[in-house]
């Protein structure tokens, strides 16, 4: 966004250099991204002064040219050869001094001493074109007599040097997206920092109805999308280019001037932030300004003469009988301002940013009001914004205002209330800023406060800062005017934040996808929504844990699910039924939980939801082949597929403790959990759930947690290493323990005893029978020993084994067979 140095302090009073104002502007969060100076002739006439000519004689050698002496205010006289018809004595004129640039016809001459048919010249009497202050080349630019002698040439003729501050708007601060909200946030930093200054907006008081001689009534049909229309109608103007200081205040910004009553709304536009559009009012078939939408597919030709197809959602600025413009985005061909109009009807409107951005988006159109509308403009300056444009178009283009102010509603839009606590704002900063500098930064943000109690403050937001609607966006506005630089930074400093980059969820659902699918499995998309007598009699997940839906499409569609696994048995029992009988699914989806145990004033508290995978096998596995027999699915190909997914995500099974499954769900089946959280129970489903679904074949079933599964990648560290360099050992272990005794007890025991040497724990025989006592067990068990460092000896292998064998005799009561 550009600004123009001497358009900004048109209003706000102040002696800043552009530099000074630049660093202001960039420390409150309006960060100037260049600075560049802006000159309205090229080079700025440097090394250009007035002069008087002292003498005028014909050159010697020329008929056409002059010799001239030429005082410019130094010890000596120049001498000057012309070639000019007017040059005379005692004439005052604009001398290019020897080492001064000037730039005529796109071209850099630079003036030196030179001789001219053999006479010496040192400068050059200069004409109106070659300085760039007109066109005439027919003799040189004589000046009134009063011209004083020696004054530089800018400062006579009051050249104007501007700065131009290239801004990087954020998209939040649309308030700032015009020279009066700069100022506005320009003064509110000086008011706090030096001395209490305020952004003064023009008058408009003089504003008055000339004649109500041609009224254009306006109907809004669309109040959402356009919740305020303001109109008025101008009669006899005469369009012609702007003035002088209309078209340099365009042109100071980088915008070209087009005729003197765009121009008034271009200026507007960039004076206040809100966008207008000019109509003229002989176009408006049936003198009647309507808002709304048009049929889809409705033909509309914009402003660059392309024809475009409008959407049903596209809001219209219409006459009776077709669209004019795209609200808040283009002008149509046939509607705008041209050299012919004498009768303009100028809008002023507020309207809906949703509907202007997808407009925008649908026909690929951004311009400077789509830009404003799509982030929220302020309702309560159309009017202002009306007056304004209206009284500059009576001075640039002649005319008088023939109606009322047209004022289409939806009724007062008020300041927005925002809660403030003090003490909160204190913390967020990290420095407690006096109540009283707080107060006088809010008074210069223009942020009422309207009630105190206490710490709790509540504060009245002005209509045009449609980014501040909570406490931490005023905490920001506080503190950027404040200073961050004056919020010290102590001794110490306490880290809340982790840099821990969190895992992306959804690329991991990719990568669980792009494994099951590989291995045969297709995905299943099940409905939330599901039968609450499934849940009757369980403890896994009781029936009163189900959330109930108060009017359900059918008592099938009663509850939310709270697990995945019913949904993909009534897909299995679809399948089987059209004897599809070999299955490997799975599913990721939401479920729900009520609790009714829990005590809270917020009724969602007793809600809680979870992500979950379900896996499901039936089935063969190896379906009958003249090579080979058919294999079953059964409960290790399962947890082949569960152990393979923790294991991609840089878990370690040895580190996860394992519990029975709950034997409602499961025939047999495992819990893992990983530092205390659930994280995946998998096994046979009950024969007696399969009978509700009338499955006669076993099914497999796996439901793993997400979040703590994402919980758990977040913690979890895959790191890379080499190839151990030494040979691992193997000592395998029988032992005769309790019945009463589960292998994971004694895994976790082996890794609490050798933390180092141990690398793998692994079961491979359990026999109870012949030659065992009863309500005995032997186990079989290898252990993997390896040290990264050096060979292991048998001396380190014994130690190892024997302090393993005394911590099953002395914890377990094992004996060694």
């Amino acid at each position: 966004m550009k600004i123009s140095h001497s358009w900004l302090t048109q209003y706000l009073n102040v002696s800043k250099t552009p530099d000074e104002i630049s660093k202001i502007l960039t420390s409150i969060g309006l960060e100037v991204e260049s600075l560049e100076a802006k000159e309205t002739i090229k080079g700025g006439l440097a090394g250009v002064v007035v002069g008087e000519v002292l003498t005028c004689e014909k050159h010697p050698d020329a008929d056409k040219l002059s010799l001239t002496t030429v005082n410019v205010g130094v010890d000596q006289p120049l001498s000057i050869v012309c070639g000019a018809p007017n040059v005379a004595k005692g004439q005052k004129v604009l001398v290019a001094t020897v080492g001064a640039k000037l730039y005529f016809n796109d071209q850099e001459i630079v003036i030196k001493k030179a001789k001219l048919r053999g006479q010496l010249s040192e400068g050059m009497i200069c004409a109106e074109d070659e300085l760039g202050l007109g066109d005439s080349h027919d003799g040189i630019m004589v000046l009134p007599a009063d011209a004083p002698v020696g004054m530089p040439a800018a400062d006579y003729l009051r050249i104007e040097k501007d700065y131009q501050y290239e801004i990087g708007l954020t998209p939040n601060r649309i308030d700032a997206a015009s020279h009066y909200g700069v100022a506005r946030d320009l003064a509110a930093y000086l008011t706090y920092h030096e001395s209490p200054v305020k952004a003064n907006l023009p008058d408009v008081s003089n504003f008055k109805v000339d004649n109500n001689t041609l009224p254009i009534p306006v109907e809004v049909l669309n109040t959402e999308a356009c919740p305020r229309y303001c109109g008025i109608t101008i009669n006899g103007v005469k369009v012609a280019p702007s003035p002088e200081w209309l078209q340099k205040r365009l042109r100071s910004i980088g915008l070209n001037p087009i005729n003197n009553v765009v121009d008034v709304t271009n200026f507007v536009l960039h004076e206040v932030g809100q966008p207008l559009h000019a109509f003229d009012a002989d176009a408006i078939k049936g003198n009647k300004v309507i808002v709304r939408t048009m049929p889809e597919g409705t033909p509309f030709v914009t402003l660059d003469g392309v024809e475009r197809k409008l959407s049903a959602d596209d809001l219209m600025i219409c006459n009776e009988s077709e669209p004019m413009c795209i609200a808040g985005v283009f002008g149509g061909l046939h509607s705008g301002v041209t050299e012919k109009t004498t009768k303009v009807f100028l809008e002023s409107a507020c309207f809906n940013p949703v509907y202007v951005r997808k407009t925008g988006r649908r026909h690929d159109l951004h311009t400077d009001a789509s830009f404003r509308f799509e982030r929220g403009t302020d309702p309560n300056i159309t009017v202002w914004a009306l007056k304004r444009a209206a009284l500059l178009i009576k001075e640039v283009a002649g005319g008088t205002i023939s109606s009322e102010i047209v004022d289409v509603n939806s009724g007062p839009v008020n300041h927005f209330e925002v809660d403030f606590n003090i003490h909160r704002a204190w913390s967020l900063i990290g420095k407690q800023i006096p109540e009283v500098d707080i107060e006088r930064i809010l008074e210069g943000l223009e942020i009422r406060v309207l009630k105190k109690n206490g710490q709790q403050w509540l504060l009245g937001v002005p209509t045009y800062r449609v980014d501040v609607r909570r406490e931490a966006d005023v905490v920001e506005d506080i503190l950027r005017i404040y200073g961050y630089n004056n919020v010290e930074i102590g001794a110490k400093v306490n880290g809340t934040l982790s840099y821990t980059k969190k895992p992306d969820s959804l690329q991991m659902q990719n990568i669980v996808s792009d494994y099951l699918s590989s291995n045969g499995f297709a995905e299943i998309m099940c409905n939330s929504l599901t039968k609450g007598g499934y849940y009757e009699g369980l403890a896994t997940f009781p029936e009163v844990n189900s959330v109930k839906i108060l009017n359900p499409l059918s008592n099938e569609l009663n509850v939310l699910r709270q697990t995945l696994l019913f949904g993909g048995l009534e897909s299995i029992q679809r399948n089987i039924n059209f004897r599809n009988l070999n299955l490997k699914l799975y599913e990721f989806g939401n479920c729900y939980v009520f609790k009714p145990e829990v005590k809270s004033q917020k009724p969602l508290d007793k809600y809680s939801e979870h992500f979950s995978i379900g896996i499901w096998l039936t089935g063969d596995n190896i379906k009958e082949h003249w090579m080979t027999k058919p294999e079953r699915q059964n409960f290790y190909h399962l947890k082949g597929y569960v152990h393979s997914i923790l294991s991609r995500f840089g878990f370690s099974i040895d580190r996860i403790e394992a519990s029975e499954a709950p034997g409602d769900i499961y025939a047999y089946g495992l819990t893992y959990k990983a530092q205390g959280k659930h994280l995946v129970t998998y096994g046979m489903v009950s024969p007696e759930i399969l009978r509700q679904f009338d499955i006669k074949t076993e099914v497999f079933f796996a439901e793993i947690m997400w979040l703590p599964l994402m919980d758990m990648i977040a913690e979890s560290k895959i790191q890379y290493q080499e190839l151990p360099k030494f040979p691992e050992v193997r000592r395998d272990l029988a032992l005769l323990i309790d019945s009463s005794v589960k292998y994971e007890q004694i895994r976790k025991l082996a890794f609490e005893t050798e933390r180092k040497l141990l690398k793998s724990v692994n079961l491979f025989d359990v026999y109870q029978g012949k030659n065992i006592p009863e309500g005995k067990k032997s186990y079989a068990i290898s252990y993997i020993l390896q040290d990264e460092s050096k060979t292991l000896t048998d001396e380190q292998i014994d130690r190892t084994m024997k302090r393993l064998i005394d911590v099953y005799v002395r914890e377990l009561g094992a004996q060694i067979r």
